[in-house]
Order: structure tokens, then sequence, then C-alpha cells
């Protein structure tokens, strides 16, 4: 009989290469439960309190402290070392008073230090949205969570409002909407995925084409420095509405 569910072990090799890990000092790595990111998109908690952080030097260790109750993820205790954390999570530890925000780098994933009044929030950008029974908008969310927005008249098409690929920023741990903000023409933005991965600019441009999916549409965005550079609407992660409304790292 084959063996079945999960695979418990994963060799460092063929692990995701936006993990910033050494891939031939040793054999395995962490392997990560299935969660709200997918697997090429996310870190293992265990991978980021031995691995990024340096709280522990071996996997046993780093099990002990999370399990102690010692990390939140988005404001709510994780205690699962294999729990997957992602794009924009918030990862706090409150004895130390400190806080991370996973952002997307040229190597890879990696933890910013933040303060406490970023830490207070999340920016969720909508993947998808479906108008539900009576009016209101249900939105799915790129870490894999979802919102329900009540529309109170749906005749004033107030579901136009939400459109793919924005970004809401949802106040952690309660989730209340704290504001949204539009794919358009001036928006601040991070690259999530491709060539340009982490640089950060304004969007200049938008390509119209309509018998192009809106996901592969070509986007042009400028740099502090006033350099341009380009990607597919997919890869493009909204800051603000006029400037970010998070602290990023400084640029060279």
């Amino acid at each position: 009989m084959g063996r079945k569910g999960e695979g418990g072990h994963l060799k460092r090799k063929p692990a995701p290469k936006l993990w910033p890990i050494h891939r031939k000092e040793a054999v395995w790595t962490v392997m990560p439960k299935p969660g709200p990111h997918s697997l090429s998109r996310s870190l293992p908690l265990a991978l980021i309190v031995r691995d990024i952080l340096g709280f522990a030097k071996t996997a046993k260790e780093a099990k002990r402290i999370i399990s102690q109750e010692k990390i939140t993820v988005n404001g709510k205790v994780r205690r699962d070392e294999r729990f997957l954390v992602g794009l924009m999570d918030i990862v706090s530890i409150p004895d130390n008073n400190t806080s991370y925000l996973v952002l997307p780098s040229k190597k890879g994933l990696f933890l910013h230090t933040i303060g406490s009044n970023d830490a207070a929030f999340k920016l969720s950008r909508i993947e998808d949205k479906t108008v539900v029974k009576g009016g209101n908008v249900h939105l799915n969310l790129h870490d894999g969570s979802n919102l329900l927005i009540d529309v109170n008249d749906p005749q004033k098409l107030e579901k136009e409002t939400y459109h793919t690929l924005d970004v809401l920023k949802l106040s952690i741990p309660d989730r209340e909407l704290l504001g949204h903000m539009k794919l358009t023409e001036g928006s601040p933005a991070i690259v999530i995925g491709g060539k340009n991965m982490g640089q950060v600019g304004k969007v200049v441009t938008i390509e119209k084409q309509a018998d192009k999916k809106r996901r592969n549409l070509l986007v042009t965005l400028k740099g502090e420095k006033g350099n341009q550079f380009q990607t597919i609407l997919d890869f493009v992660f909204v800051l603000g509405v006029t400037d970010s409304s998070i602290s990023l790292p400084e640029t060279d």
C-alpha cells in the first residue's frame, strides 16, 4: 500500500527560492503545514525563529520557544512551529516589545523591523470578490482570509468601490477596516514577484489592452531616484494612497 498523507520532511535544495537559508550546510529544513499562504511565498515560523532571528540554534529549540506562546502572528499567538508566515504578515515578540513585517526583496522574503504604530494594522490585497445575498460584497484576500463588506443600499453600486488587486488596511487582531487603497496611477507600490521583486515606486502608467487578462497587463513604476521599471499588474502590491502607509527599509 502506498504512503498516504503529507510528507513529513523537506530537503534544503528543493525548498522555495524565497527562503533565506543556506542550501549546502545541512540536508534538511523545516517542512511547513498547509496554511494561509502558498508554500512558495511564505516562511515556516520555526525557520524565522532559528534562521532569520537567530533565537535558536536547532529546530528543537525553536519549537520549544514557539510552544511557550512567545510569538504572535497578526496579533494572534501561534504555537505551531510549522505555521506559514507570508507577505505583509506582522510577527511580534511581546516580551521584547519588537515587531517585524514580512517584505519581499531581490534575494527573497525578509523581516523588516517596525514600530508599534505599524504593528497595529496589516495590508491585505483583494484577490477576488463576490456579490452575495443582500447585495453585500465578499472579498477574498491574499493571505487566505475573507472579509464581508456590508452594503447598506445596493442600488448605489457601492460594490464597485472594491476591485481586485486593491489593498485594504485592517486592524489586528480584530480586523476592522481602516482604509482602502486603489491600484491606480500615482499609487505607491512594491513589486512582489519577477526580476524587479522588492523594488518600490509609484505607478506611472497601466497598460490598456482589452484582449489581455488584467493581471498580465504591463505596469510602469518610477522609483525614488527617478529610475523606471516595469512588471505585470499581478506583481504590484499597493502600499498607500499617495504615500506609503508602512515604513520601508532604507535603499542605497
